[in-house]
């Protein structure tokens, strides 16, 4: 008999979070750190949500009329000096190659770097796309005819993170981004909010996690963007997670590329200009919404196995019987749209089964023993709820298909509960030092100036979340909870992955 693989309970939620996130993350199956210091070897089950994610996005991307395209991972160095404000964004995080070539070490052990083969401009291992993009966009933008040019890229990128975590923050890690020309501001704008409002509607549709759209303030936007507009979530710790972001680039790159268009007049104008992403961050945006001391807890909109199927039986011919059901089940089950797994593995006690597909987050588990199979019924487990209930297997399909609706709403407003029960205004800033200790988003009245947003961060590393655009009402008269000055909004401070 095979031995059981390692099923020890998960690190407590309420003890130590950040370990019960990366215990989670391992014992899930998910992802492992790889021999590469911050990269992540993200594993087959990680990738099949991944996949789910990659999937819905990619059809609401070309519903908005987007097309993919891929670009080079290698960019020139003197690209990114093209345009100050984003090289030096992302300066500190650059992986540069240098050499192009190896060669055996002159003692015959092991290899080296080849002196000779320096190559005649540094390149920069993509952290973003913009500039390589940008300098092919000018060989495709000749017209106005041409416009809007609304291309899409699912790919890799490279940040030399100093301090990483798995799904959170890694040196790579996969993502998509947008990057579109326009032919006005208008047009440009109208783009950037779009693509954001897409992404709130994957986040609460698909990921059944509310979040609050808004607009970074100018100390937190993207660098090289007029205006980023983002959706924030809050975390089961209370803290925020960004989860996406758009941003509106007016004609910064355009002129750093020259990319001009004749206009419907004859003359030359430079195009407008937005970028979008998404990234694997979102995996964890997942696990940190919804999950418990059980393990993962997957909305059905995006399990890779929303019905696990387990037999119970002591003999062969009781094996045989109840799977032979099982299998008609499951083919009705599918024919619904449901994808289900049976778990046939003789070689494992059911409990041990139960326990790791609750682990695993799977919505619905489905037990079939003896007296099941003569009752024409199968005991039907909830994930979220952890309930249980006796269902006839006649009508089992539909009766499966509508509650994979349920479990997702059920996540959704238990997340929006949580977070409405962590929201709270607040006045004065002894009342902002105590509450931002008890993990929570602050609806804050800020007098609009960068000095003061560095201030409050440098005292409680609490940052501008966004301003909000959607979900908080929060134009109204007031005076700054730091400065005293006046102010015309509250905004959302936050402590942040």
């Amino acid at each position: 008999m095979a031995k059981e693989v390692d099923n020890k309970e998960v690190v407590n939620r309420e003890e130590d979070y950040s370990k019960w996130y990366n215990n989670l993350v391992v014992k899930a199956d998910l992802a492992e750190q790889s021999a590469v210091r911050g990269c992540m070897v993200i594993k087959p089950y990680g990738y099949a949500i991944w996949e789910k994610m990659h999937e819905q996005l990619d059809r609401m991307f070309k519903e908005t009329g987007h097309v993919n395209a891929y670009f080079p991972l290698f960019i020139p160095k003197s690209f990114l000096s093209r345009e100050a404000e984003h090289v030096e964004g992302f300066a500190k995080e650059c992986a540069v190659v240098t050499h192009h070539r190896l060669k055996v070490a002159p003692d015959g052990k092991g290899v080296v770097v080849d002196p000779e083969a320096k190559l005649e401009e540094e390149l920069i291992v993509r952290p973003t796309s913009e500039t390589i993009i940008w300098s092919t966009y000018k060989n495709w933008i000749k017209s106005w005819r041409d416009l809007p040019l609304l291309c899409n890229q699912w790919a890799n990128v490279v940040r030399w993170e100093m301090r990483t975590r798995l799904f959170l923050r890694t040196a790579e890690f996969l993502w998509q981004e947008g990057h579109t020309a326009h032919a006005t501001r208008e047009e440009a704008v109208e783009e950037a909010r779009r693509m954001v409002d897409v992404y709130a509607r994957f986040a609460r549709e698909f990921m059944a996690m509310p979040v609050i759209v808004g607009c970074k303030s100018e100390n937190e936007r993207f660098a090289g963007a007029l205006d980023t507009y983002t959706i924030e979530a809050m975390m089961q710790d209370g803290k925020a997670l960004q989860a996406g972001t758009s941003h509106f680039l007016g004609q910064n790159f355009a002129k750093a590329f020259d990319v001009q268009f004749a206009n419907k007049e004859g003359k030359l104008e430079y195009v407008w200009a937005t970028s979008w992403g998404v990234s694997t961050r979102l995996m964890g945006a997942l696990i940190m919404t919804h999950s418990d001391n059980n393990g993962l807890v997957l909305p059905p909109a995006l399990a890779p196995i929303q019905v696990v199927m387990v037999p119970i039986f002591k003999t062969d011919e009781e094996r045989d019987a109840i799977l032979a059901r099982m299998g008609q089940l499951k083919a009705e089950l599918a024919a619904k749209g449901l994808s289900v797994k049976i778990d046939d593995r003789d070689n494992l006690r059911p409990g041990f089964k139960f326990a790791e597909w609750e682990l695993k987050g799977v919505p619905v588990r489905v037990v079939i023993g003896p007296r099941d199979l003569e009752n024409g019924v199968v005991e039907l487990a909830r994930r979220d709820t952890m309930e249980k209930e006796s269902v006839p297997q006649a009508g089992l399909a539909e009766y499966a298909a509508n509650l994979m609706g349920k479990i997702q709403q059920n996540l959704y407003d238990k997340a929006a509960a949580f977070r409405e029960a962590n929201i709270v205004k607040v006045d004065t800033w002894e009342q902002f030092k105590e509450e931002i200790e008890k993990g929570r988003f602050l609806l804050c009245h800020w007098d609009g100036t960068t000095e003061t947003e560095e201030k409050i961060k440098e005292e409680t590393k609490a940052t501008i979340r966004c301003i909000p655009m959607d979900t908080c009402i929060c134009e109204e008269e007031g005076t700054c909870v730091y400065s005293g000055k006046p102010s015309h909004r509250r905004v959302v401070f936050a402590r942040a992955y």
